[in-house]
């Protein structure tokens, strides 16, 4: 009979403990709902953007990315964009995805224009006006390249004719 209750007290105290990870989880992964409007922006390259990256309009974090998927003609990427209803962003603004750090972490910024007229519940921002993820790995590995040829120049130059 004791044996009984200290099962179940242990099968208790597990399910406690799982509970308040998975509350955690949730707590801490900074996806939250954000009361707004929508629009979607149509980039070359999402990489490093999921569901709940930040939105920031002037470094000030204003909503978040609620959905990536690919365009209907399945060459092109598109991030539906949620913005609080506090903020308002001009229609002729460009959205371009920045790299948080060395990481690979990304968020998406946006750099309003100067329309009079704002950005519609559901309006749709062409590529014409987004920048896509600037791949910093590539960006090193090229500038290493350049380097090692650029210092092989250096070091071998050519015969003079005698």
């Amino acid at each position: 009979m004791r044996r009984d209750v200290i099962e179940t007290v242990a099968g208790a105290l597990v399910l406690l403990l799982a509970a308040g990870l998975v509350y955690l989880g949730f707590a801490t992964s900074g996806v939250e709902s954000v009361s707004g409007y929508s629009f979607e922006a149509e980039f070359d390259d999402v990489s490093g953007v999921t569901a709940g990256t930040e939105v920031r309009l002037a470094g000030v974090k204003v909503g978040m990315v609620t959905a990536k998927s690919l365009a209907e003609d399945g060459r092109m990427a598109v991030l539906t964009i949620n913005v609080d209803q506090a903020y308002k962003v001009p229609a002729d603004s460009k959205v371009r995805i920045l790299p948080d750090g060395l990481l690979g972490g990304s968020y998406v910024t946006i750099e309003p224009g100067g329309s009079d007229e704002d950005l519609a519940d559901g309006a749709y921002v062409s590529f014409d006006r987004t920048q896509g993820a600037v791949n910093v790995v590539d960006l090193l590995a090229r500038f290493v390249v350049q380097a090692a040829e650029a210092g092989g120049a250096e070091t071998n130059p050519p015969s003079q004719p005698q």
